[in-house]
């Protein structure tokens, strides 16, 4: 195992991960950007014409969404950065190739939900996705517990969508 700085890092990983940290941040700053256009509105308009939980329209004002996942990014980001820093060679792959999984599943559950309006099939993908999301975050857990734990709020919170995606499917049937 190679010898670690007291920071946690070697003088050359640093240099790494400074350049990486740079890559793992612009899908932070892509994400935070699609919450200033008017696209967001859709998000309003897809809703609206589904039957819904009780008073779910008041529990989730739009204006939460923008914040939510611009912090639930950039943690995400951040935990790919540590694992990218972290871990050597072929010992990232499995990891970071997991992370991209899910990156995936959640633009799939996006389009199917909000642009296909096909509930049922977006229930499949989100199921799909939270499973990504844990196997992302037992891996992560191997190289770097931190890594993990910052995966853990991003969980909550697909989870909470999982419960709402498969309430409003099952209202809409």
């Amino acid at each position: 195992m190679r010898r670690l700085s007291a920071r946690g890092f070697s003088p050359a990983s640093r240099r790494r991960c400074s350049s990486m940290a740079f890559r793992f941040m612009c899908p932070t700053a892509a994400t935070c950007l699609k919450w200033l256009t008017p696209e967001r509105d859709n998000v309003s308009r897809a809703l609206h014409s589904l039957a819904e939980p009780h008073r779910c329209r008041e529990q989730t004002p739009n204006w939460l969404f923008g914040p939510v996942w611009t912090v639930l990014y950039a943690m995400m980001g951040v935990a790919a950065w540590r694992v990218w820093c972290k871990a050597w060679g072929n010992r990232a792959r499995r990891p970071l190739a997991l992370f991209a999984l899910q990156l995936a599943l959640n633009l799939g559950w996006s389009v199917t939900f909000f642009g296909l309006h096909a509930i049922g099939a977006a229930v499949v993908v989100i199921v799909a996705l939270e499973a990504a999301i844990l196997g992302t975050m037992l891996a992560f857990r191997r190289i770097d517990g931190v890594a993990a734990a910052l995966l853990v709020p991003y969980a909550l919170w697909v989870a909470f969508a999982t419960l709402l995606n498969v309430t409003i499917w099952r209202l809409n049937n």
